[in-house]
């Protein structure tokens, strides 16, 4: 793909909220994964900013962006709100949300489905089963005792395909740099709210246009998961990637752009 292009950088909230943007036309709204930045946009970014104004946000501990005061889903919304508000982002955007991103993303257009026009969801979860908690709880502990480093390993293995992470080594050091530059207040308050939050019972009250996007192989927020959201939202739409894990915008660029292409307008 071509060369990424510059970006505006852009604060929202009195400092509270970072952002990035790049290209121009509808706005096109990006919130990543918790075990991923907004970098994790870079290789469909070219494709994505062609026709769209994109505003890559960065979550709360994330690149210059604030911890949130408490660990509450609301707050979380609440930041993207304000962003919403002070970037200018016009009522028709597309927001699409990858892993805790995209749980994000479903709570602010449940909140607030006047603000979008399009949603599309990838590798994102309403709510996590026990199971799934468990491993957030395990996650904040191993962090809590040795720092973000301390999940390194076990990040590049949710947020990669098996076959992926094996022809790819390196991408386990690539993820504990990630790691590093996250607030470790802000990592474990998302994992609070993963193991918490559970928008099941309202899915069925969502109107916007959905799209949910999942790697065949994610191991984070498996297909199942993904696919709870597809059968209580009315009308949604669903595309599994082949042999993809968690991140399809960085592990499947090229799949992940085609999944979307027609749904996102690009």
């Amino acid at each position: 793909m071509a060369q990424s292009p510059a970006f505006e950088q852009l604060t929202a909230g009195h400092g509270v909220l970072s952002a990035v943007r790049t290209g121009v036309g509808r706005d096109l709204v990006v919130l990543h994964s918790l075990l991923a930045d907004r970098h994790a946009f870079d290789p469909v970014l070219p494709a994505l900013a062609a026709k769209h104004r994109v505003t890559l946000f960065n979550l709360p501990g994330f690149h210059g962006s604030l911890p949130t005061v408490l660990p509450l889903m609301d707050a979380y919304v609440a930041t993207i709100e304000d962003g919403f508000d002070e970037f200018a982002i016009g009522n028709d955007a597309v927001l699409i949300g990858n892993g805790f991103g995209g749980t994000v993303a479903l709570a602010f257009a449940l909140a607030h489905p006047e603000r979008i026009a399009k949603l599309v969801l990838s590798d994102a979860a309403a709510c996590f089963p026990d199971e799934g908690r468990a491993q957030f709880a395990a996650m904040a502990g191993k962090v809590t005792e040795g720092g973000l480093g301390a999940i390194a390993e076990i990040a590049a293995k949710r947020v990669f395909s098996p076959a992926y992470l094996a022809a790819h080594p390196e991408k386990i050091d690539e993820r504990k740099n990630v790691l590093l530059g996250i607030d470790p207040k802000a990592f474990l308050a998302a994992c609070k709210i993963l193991q918490e939050a559970d928008l099941t019972p309202l899915l069925s009250r969502l109107k916007v246009p959905t799209l949910v996007v999942c790697g065949e192989l994610d191991q984070a927020t498996p297909p199942a998961l993904n696919r709870v959201i597809v059968e209580k939202v009315a009308g949604a739409k669903y595309v599994e990637l082949p042999g993809c894990g968690h991140c399809p915008p960085l592990e499947q660029p090229e799949a992940f752009i085609k999944a979307i292409k027609d749904f996102a307008g690009l």
